[in-house]
C-alpha cells in the first residue's frame, strides 16, 4: 500500500496537449468557415438540447462527423451531450449517437484532456454514463489532461450517484492500473468533501488505508460531521432549561466510525510516531520550525468536541500536549468560545490545576485569553456585538470561577491583569453596543407609542358608540364586544410596559457588567411584550370589526379578520431572527457550562 503518507506527496501531473486524443479537426479550419456554422453549430446546438430528430438528419449525412471536432474547445457531439442537463431527450439522444459510434470514438478527448466520460462525471449524468461504458468498458480508466480518472472527478463535485456507480465499475478500485496513491487520494477527498458512505466503504475495502495520517487531520476540521442528532436538537435546547433526562440514543456517525478504524491503527505504534502524526507537517516561518497542523489543536480550535474525546478516552495522555504557544487544546477552546471542551476539565477532578495554571509564552493565563475578543469569529452586523459582548462576559466569569485568586491579578508581558486586558479589548464593542441598543430602543419606543396612542384613543370611541339614555355602550352585553374591550386594555398595558422597558434601556449606564445580563434582558422584554401588544391590537381590531359588520356583512368581516393576521406574521417573521439570538443569549447561555451529564467517559457522549 506504500507509505502512510504518500497521500501528501500525491498531486495531479497536467499532461501536454500533444499527447491527447483529440478528434478530427478539419473543420476548424479557417479555410472551412462556412462548414463550421452550418454543421458544426447546428449539431453544436441539437447535442445541447439532446434534439436527435436534427442532430440525425445532419449525421446521416455524413456519418464520420461523429469523431469530429464541432466546437473550438475540440468537443465532439458526444461530449456536447454528455455534459447538457440531464433529461430523457439527452439520455435518448445519446443512446442514439452511441450506436453510430466505434468503441474508439468515446476514447476522444477535448482540448484539456477530458472524454466524453468525464464530462458526464463533472454533471452527474449517471444514466449517460451507463450507455458509454456499455458501449467501451475501458473509459473509466482514461484520465484527463490533470490525470484525473472520472471517479476523481465525481468525487470532486459530490455526484454520490455517479462516484457510486463509477467505484463499482472500477471493481472498488481494483482493476491493475489503480495504485495505492491513487486510492488513498480519493478516500482523502471522500472525507474532505462529505462523501461519508464512500470513504467508509473505502475503508473497508482497503483497511490499510487507515495509516493515511492526512485523513486523520481531515477529520478533525469536521465538527459537524461526527454530529448526526440533527432530529434531537430541539431536544438539545429544551433539556438543560427543563432538566429533563433522556437516555442516549447509541448512534455513531460514519465519520465517527472512520476514526475509530483510524486511531485503532495509530495508537499501536510507538509513542515517537504518535507524536508525530499528531504534529503534523513542519513549516518553516521566518526561520522558525512550526507546526500549524497539529491535529488536536486544530481540532480544539474548530470545536471538534466528538473527535476530541474520541482520542482522549482512549488515549488520556493526549490531554496534556501543548502547542508552540505553551497552551493546551483547553486553551485554543476557550479562545475560541468552544464551551462543550472547555467543560471537559470538570470531568478530570483536581488534574484541572495543572491545566489552567498554564501560562503561553505572551504570559497570558487562561482567564486572559477570554479577556481577548473570540478569534475567528464569523461575520456579524452590529446587534452581533452585543450578544457577543454578553457571550464574553459570561466566559470572563466561569473562567475566573475556576481559576485560583492569584491568577486572576497576574499581568502577562504586556502588564495587563485579565480585566484590565478584557476591558481594553471590549471598549469597542461597548461603544457599538449602546450605540446599537439606545437606536434600537428609539424606535421601538416609538412603535410603542403609537399602539399606546391608538388604543387608548379606541377605549373611548367604541363600536357602536354610547347609549344617549345612560350612556352605556350600545354593545355592553355583547360577548364579542366585551372581548374586544379586554383585548383593547392588555394592548395598551403591554405597549406601555413596553415603552417602560425601552426607556429604561436609553437611560442605562452602559457599563460592561450591564451588557451581561440588564441589557439583553430587558431588550427581550421590550420586544416581546411590543410584539404582543401588536397582536392584541390587531385581534381586538378584528373582533371590533367583526361586531359593527357580522350581521350583513358576515363575508366581509371574516375576510378583513383574517387579512389582519398579516402584520402579526410580518413582525414576527421580520424581528424572529433578533428574537431568536436575544433569547438564546439571555437564557441558553446560562446552560453552556457544568454539564450534568459526562462526555469524556461517558460511552456515547452527548452535545
Amino acid at each position: 500500500m506504500g507509505e502512510p503518507n504518500d497521500i501528501d506527496q500525491f498531486h495531479p501531473v497536467s499532461l501536454s496537449p500533444s499527447i491527447y486524443n483529440l478528434p478530427i479537426q478539419d473543420l476548424l479550419d479557417d479555410n472551412k468557415r462556412r462548414d463550421f456554422i452550418n454543421i458544426c453549430v447546428p449539431l453544436s446546438k441539437a447535442s445541447m438540447k439532446g434534439d436527435w430528430k436534427t442532430a440525425k438528419s445532419i449525421l446521416n449525412c455524413q456519418e464520420h462527423l461523429v469523431r469530429y471536432s464541432i466546437t473550438e474547445n475540440c468537443e465532439t457531439a458526444v461530449h456536447i451531450a454528455a455534459a447538457a442537463q440531464r433529461n430523457t431527450k439527452s439520455i435518448n439522444f445519446v443512446q442514439h449517437l452511441v450506436g453510430k459510434m466505434e468503441k474508439a470514438d468515446l476514447q476522444l478527448q477535448n482540448r484539456q484532456g477530458n472524454t466524453a466520460l468525464c464530462l458526464a462525471a463533472t454533471a452527474g449524468n449517471v444514466e449517460i454514463a451507463k450507455i458509454m461504458v456499455k458501449s467501451n468498458e475501458d473509459l473509466p480508466t482514461i484520465a484527463n489532461g490533470e490525470a484525473m480518472r472520472p471517479l476523481f472527478i465525481a468525487v470532486l463535485f459530490r455526484h454520490h450517484e455517479m462516484v457510486n456507480y463509477l467505484y463499482h465499475q472500477s471493481q472498488r478500485m481494483g482493476v491493475p492500473d489503480w495504485t495505492p496513491k491513487d486510492r488513498k487520494w480519493v478516500f482523502l477527498r471522500c472525507i474532505e468533501l462529505d462523501l461519508w458512505d464512500f470513504a467508509l466503504k473505502i475503508l473497508k475495502d482497503y483497511p490499510l488505508l487507515a495509516q493515511c495520517e492526512s485523513a486523520l487531520g481531515a477529520l478533525a476540521r469536521k465538527p459537524s460531521a461526527f454530529d448526526e442528532s440533527k432530529q434531537h436538537c430541539i431536544w438539545r435546547i429544551i433539556n438543560p432549561i427543563i432538566c429533563l433526562k433522556r437516555e442516549h440514543v447509541a448512534t455513531d456517525s460514519k465519520a465517527m466510525q472512520i476514526l475509530r478504524k483510524i486511531w485503532t491503527r495509530i495508537e499501536e505504534k510507538p509513542k515517537a510516531e504518535i507524536d508525530k502524526i499528531l504534529r503534523g507537517p513542519k513549516v518553516l516561518k521566518d526561520g522558525i520550525q512550526t507546526y500549524p497542523s497539529r491535529i488536536l489543536f486544530v481540532a480544539a480550535e474548530m470545536g471538534n468536541t466528538k473527535f476530541l474525546v474520541e482520542l482522549i478516552s482512549r488515549y488520556p495522555d493526549l490531554m496534556w500536549k501543548k502547542n508552540e504557544n505553551n497552551q493546551s487544546i483547553f486553551h485554543v477552546a476557550v479562545s475560541h468560545r468552544h464551551e462543550n471542551i472547555y467543560n471537559m476539565l470538570y470531568e478530570i477532578g483536581s488534574m484541572k490545576a495543572l491545566i489552567i495554571s498554564l501560562a503561553d509564552k505572551d504570559g497570558n493565563n487562561m482567564l486572559h485569553l477570554v479577556g481577548n475578543k473570540a478569534e475567528k469569529r464569523r461575520d456579524q452586523d452590529v446587534s452581533g456585538v452585543v450578544f457577543q459582548m454578553q457571550l464574553d462576559l459570561i466566559w470572563f466569569k466561569e473562567v475566573e470561577s475556576m481559576i485560583p485568586p492569584l491568577y486572576k491579578e497576574q499581568k502577562n508581558t504586556s502588564g495587563l491583569t485579565p480585566y484590565e486586558l478584557f476591558t481594553l479589548n471590549h471598549t469597542t464593542s461597548v461603544i457599538d453596543g449602546e450605540k446599537w441598543m439606545k437606536g434600537t430602543a428609539s424606535k421601538c419606543t416609538l412603535v410603542a407609542t403609537l399602539i399606546a396612542t391608538i388604543v387608548f384613543a379606541v377605549a373611548y370611541t367604541i363600536p357602536g358608540g354610547y347609549d344617549q339614555n345612560d350612556g352605556f355602550p350600545m354593545f355592553l352585553h355583547n360577548g364579542p364586544f366585551l372581548l374586544f374591550v379586554v383585548l383593547d386594555a392588555i394592548s395598551f398595558i403591554l405597549s406601555s410596559i413596553s415603552i417602560l422597558v425601552f426607556l429604561s434601556i436609553l437611560t442605562c449606564r452602559y457599563t460592561q457588567e450591564d451588557f451581561r445580563n440588564s441589557l439583553p434582558e430587558k431588550l427581550l422584554v421590550g420586544l416581546s411584550m411590543l410584539f404582543l401588544s401588536i397582536v392584541t391590537m390587531m385581534i381586538s381590531f378584528s373582533v371590533s370589526f367583526f361586531v359593527l359588520y357580522r350581521h350583513r356583512f358576515i363575508t366581509l368581516a371574516i375576510f378583513v379578520s383574517v387579512v389582519a393576521i398579516i402584520p402579526i406574521v410580518s413582525y414576527a417573521y421580520l424581528q424572529y431572527p433578533l428574537l431568536k439570538d436575544a433569547f438564546r443569549s439571555t437564557y441558553g447561555s446560562k446552560f453552556l457550562f457544568r454539564p450534568k451529564e459526562q462526555m469524556l467517559y461517558y460511552h456515547n457522549p452527548s452535545f
